[in-house]
C-alpha cells in the first residue's frame, strides 16, 4: 500500500516505501515501550489504601535525582545550590565581567594581556563607571541618601581618572581606597568636638557650658538629653536641666522624671511661657549656683512649622549656647537630608536679632543600635550640614551613649 507523502517509483520505489514503513513501525514500538507487541500496559493503582508496595515503588520517580548521586555530601550539594543568605559581610564588587566588556570595546588584546600580567595603565571613565555604579548602589542600600551617594561617586571618579594602576583588581582596589578616604574625610570633625574638654574650659571661666537640643517630633530628644546628663555627671560635672518645652503636654513632667532618676535639678516655669526667656533665666541661675553644665530641652517641631521655628530661633540666638545639637533618627535614610536641611534653613530664615544666625553645630543620632550596618544616615547628615555626628544612642538605658568612630562607620558602609 502506498504511504501518503512517500512517492512510489517502480519496483525500487516500492522497496523503499516498504523499508520506510518498517522503520516507522519500529520507531513507534520503541516509543510506546513495546505496546504493539505486548498489548496495552496495565493501569496503575492511585489508591494509597490499596497499595501493595510494588506499585508504590513503581511510582517513585525520585531515585535517580542528581542530588542523590553517590559520593556527593550535603555540604557539597549546598555549594551548588547556595545558602540562601544575603550576608553583606561577604559582599564583593562583581565588576570583572563589566570591566572585561568595556575593555573589549576600547582596549586591544595587548592591553588586556598587559593587565592580566600585572602591567600598568591609566584609568579611564569607561574603566571606572561600572565599579562606581556598584559602589553607589551599595551606599544607597546602606541608607546613604541617593544625592550624597551620587556626588561622592562622582568626586571619587574625578580624582581617579587619569591615574595609573596595575594588576587585575587594580580598578576595584583603587576605587575602594579612594571611597574610604572620602568617607573618612566627610565624617571627621573639622573642629574640636571634645565636649568634656570644652566644659572644663568653661568651668575655668566660672561659666556654665550650655547645650541646646533641637529636632523634629518624636526622635528622642529628652531621652538623649538624659543620656548626655548621665555621661557628664559621671565625669564629675555639676549638671542642671532646663525645661524649655512649654508646648507639649507632659514634657516638663517627663524631664522631671529623668531628673529624679539622675539626681539633678530641673529649672522650669510651667507651660505656655516664652521658652527663650526660660532658657536665659536658667543659664543665669546656673551661673549663680555654680553649675558646670546646663542642658536645654526644647519642643519637637517640624521644620515647616514657622511659628515654632521662629520661637526656637529666638531661644538659640538670644542665649547663644556653646553647642546646638540636632537630634535625629538613624533610621530615616533619605529623609535625613530633608529634615536637617530644612531645619537649618528655617533657623537661618527666622533668625532672631541682627547678628549672624546660629545654626546646628553637631548631630546626635538615636536608635543607632537598630540599623545593623545601614549607617548611611550619618554620612547624609554630615555631608549636607558640614557638621559632625558627635554622639549616637545605642540603647534604652542612660549608659547607652557612644562617640562615633569614623573608621568603623566606613567599614560598615563598604563591607
Amino acid at each position: 500500500a502506498e504511504v501518503p507523502g512517500v512517492p512510489a517509483v517502480g519496483a525500487k520505489g516500492a522497496r523503499q516505501q516498504r523499508g520506510f514503513v518498517k522503520k516507522i513501525k519500529k520507531n513507534l514500538e520503541e516509543t510506546s515501550g513495546g505496546d504493539s507487541a505486548q498489548g496495552k500496559k496495565k493501569g496503575r493503582s492511585w489508591d494509597p489504601s490499596a497499595g501493595n508496595g510494588k506499585a508504590d515503588k513503581s511510582l517513585d520517580r525520585c531515585t535517580d535525582r542528581p542530588e542523590d548521586a553517590p559520593g556527593e555530601s550535603l555540604e557539597e550539594r549546598a555549594q551548588h545550590l547556595g545558602t540562601g543568605k544575603s550576608d553583606v559581610d561577604n559582599w564583593e564588587i562583581e565588576s570583572d565581567d563589566e570591566d572585561s566588556a568595556s575593555k573589549s570595546k576600547s582596549k586591544g588584546m595587548w592591553d588586556k594581556l598587559k593587565l592580566l600580567a600585572g602591567g600598568s595603565r591609566e584609568l579611564s571613565h569607561d574603566d571606572l563607571s561600572p565599579v562606581l555604579e556598584q559602589f553607589k548602589d551599595l551606599l544607597i542600600s546602606k541608607n546613604v541618601a541617593s544625592e550624597c551617594a551620587d556626588k561622592l561617586c562622582t568626586s571619587v571618579g574625578s580624582s581617579l581618572e587619569g591615574k595609573t594602576i596595575s594588576g587585575y583588581n587594580g580598578v576595584k582596589n583603587a576605587v575602594k581606597a579612594a571611597m574610604e578616604e572620602g568617607l573618612i574625610r566627610i565624617l571627621t570633625p573639622k573642629q574640636d568636638m571634645d565636649i568634656v574638654r570644652q566644659v572644663k574650659v568653661s568651668q575655668a571661666k566660672k561659666q556654665p557650658y550650655v547645650i541646646v537640643f533641637v529636632g523634629v517630633n518624636g526622635v528622642g530628644k529628652s531621652t538623649s538629653l538624659s543620656k548626655v546628663c548621665f555621661w557628664l555627671k559621671s565625669q564629675k560635672f555639676k549638671v542642671m536641666l532646663a525645661a524649655c518645652d512649654t508646648f507639649r503636654s507632659g514634657a516638663v513632667e517627663q524631664l522631671k522624671t529623668h531628673a529624679a532618676r539622675l539626681d539633678v535639678p530641673v529649672f522650669e516655669k510651667g507651660y505656655n511661657k516664652d521658652a527663650a526667656s526660660i532658657a536665659l533665666d536658667s543659664v543665669k541661675y546656673a551661673a549663680q549656683m555654680g553649675f558646670d553644665v546646663v542642658l536645654v530641652d526644647t519642643a519637637g517641631r517640624m521644620q515647616d512649622n514657622e511659628p515654632l521655628m521662629r520661637s526656637l530661633s529666638k531661644l538659640v540666638n538670644l542665649n547663644n549656647p556653646d553647642l546646638v545639637l540636632f537630634v535625629g533618627e538613624a533610621l530615616v535614610g533619605n529623609d535625613s537630608i530633608d529634615q536637617v536641611t530644612k531645619f537649618n534653613k528655617a533657623l537661618k530664615e527666622t533668625a532672631y536679632g541682627s547678628g549672624e544666625p546660629r545654626l546646628i553645630d553637631g548631630i546626635l543620632l538615636t536608635k543607632f543600635d537598630t540599623i545593623d550596618d545601614k549607617v548611611g544616615a550619618a554620612v547624609s547628615m554630615v555631608y549636607v550640614t558640614g557638621q559632625p555626628v558627635v554622639l549616637v544612642g545605642v540603647g534604652q538605658t542612660y549608659t547607652d551613649l557612644k562617640k562615633l568612630n569614623a573608621k568603623n562607620i566606613v567599614k560598615l558602609l563598604l563591607r
